[in-house]
């Protein structure tokens, strides 16, 4: 198992000792195949973007190898086009089992792999995998609208599916965000990437009407913000505005308003927005709550229905460990994870706000 001295980093008080933290990155190590595949748990699939967020787990815990290898996975079995599938059959890469290819999976690439390199200052790597990350966007921005928002993904024959998820585009801001401090950390720059996540920014900023209406679903509540795409007095007012229809106290955040359904992988992400908006203290009060999710081996289960009092589904994901982790690492000082998710060193007033 991870020892405790390594995740010294990842002690929360009322949150998670230094034991508990090792437990839990042993688990998400566990879950790790020795292609250096992450799936959602054993016999379950692989998505790109969960795969990356529990192998930035792995990096903010020190296990660089472990997590080395989850990117290593991603640049052997990326698509000729520069994406990845939306899933992947746990054990066999050549097995998709959703031949959709989502923008924002692929994008998340550049946030894991930025993240790497601040944990690791590993120049090597970075060389190894600007390829991926430039082909990679390179996909992505083929889907960006003319209103700055991101196509959802293509389908499996090729067909671009043009509408756009809030929630996604989010995610795409952050990724595009550190895929331009890659370029720069390289000497290489990106104009055309400078654009487009200006005009990005600007439409989650501005145009909610640009979107699908996802807005039963916390994350299309807090993601503006957790992308870093909306900040400061804004980002309080959108996080105030909806806290009593998603926060539910002492147990967490619900997925889906109004279901009675709370979610670990919801609640630290919210978690990790509020610490971005310098909430730290209502960050660490989710937090505590969501601990009745642990379960004895150090992983979370998925979620809780406390209108059965009912875990569900019966789960353990390596993601929704990853997320926890990941929040208490930027809560702690993790200068890797904070930089990722608070935008320090990362490009800013790429364009003017008023693209339209």
């Amino acid at each position: 198992m991870t020892s405790p001295g390594r995740t010294e980093r990842l002690v929360l008080p009322g949150v998670l000792t230094a034991e508990q933290a090792a437990r839990t990155v042993a688990g998400i190590l566990a879950t790790q195949r020795t292609d250096g595949a992450i799936p959602w748990f054993r016999g379950h699939h692989l998505d790109p973007w969960d795969h990356t967020e529990a192998a930035m787990a792995l990096d903010a815990a020190g296990e660089h190898e472990r997590a080395e290898a989850a990117y290593d996975w991603l640049a052997r079995h990326q698509n000729p086009d520069g994406s990845w599938y939306a899933a992947y059959a746990d054990g066999d890469p050549d097995a998709p089992t959703d031949r959709g290819r989502e923008s924002n999976f692929c994008a998340y690439l550049a946030v894991g792999a930025w993240h790497h390199y601040l944990s690791t200052g590993d120049e090597a790597f970075l060389d190894r995998m600007w390829p991926a990350v430039h082909a990679a966007i390179g996909y992505v921005l083929e889907l960006q609208q003319p209103g700055g928002e991101i196509g959802w993904k293509r389908e499996d024959d090729g067909t671009p599916v043009r509408e756009a998820l809030l929630t996604g585009s989010s995610s795409v801001y952050q990724a595009l965000r550190c895929a331009l401090a890659l370029a720069e950390q390289r000497e290489e720059p990106q104009p055309d990437w400078e654009l487009a996540v200006g005009r990005l920014g600007h439409a989650i900023r501005h145009h909610p009407e640009r979107f699908l209406d996802k807005s039963r679903y916390s994350m299309d509540w807090y993601y503006p913000v957790l992308g870093g795409a909306v900040r400061g007095a804004a980002a309080r007012a959108r996080i105030d505005a909806d806290w009593d229809r998603f926060v539910v106290p002492g147990r967490g955040v619900r997925c889906v308003s109004p279901n009675p359904w709370v979610t670990g992988g919801e609640s630290a992400e919210l978690a990790l927005a509020l610490w971005a908006m310098g909430e730290s203290d209502r960050a660490v009060s989710i937090l505590k709550w969501i601990q009745h999710l642990r379960a004895e081996n150090g992983m979370y289960w998925t979620g809780y229905v406390f209108a059965d009092d009912a875990i569900w589904p019966r789960e353990q994901t390596s993601w929704t460990a990853g997320s926890v982790l990941l929040a208490v690492a930027a809560l702690g000082g993790d200068e890797a994870t904070t930089s990722v998710f608070g935008g320090e060193r990362l490009p800013s007033g790429l364009a003017p706000d008023c693209c339209r």
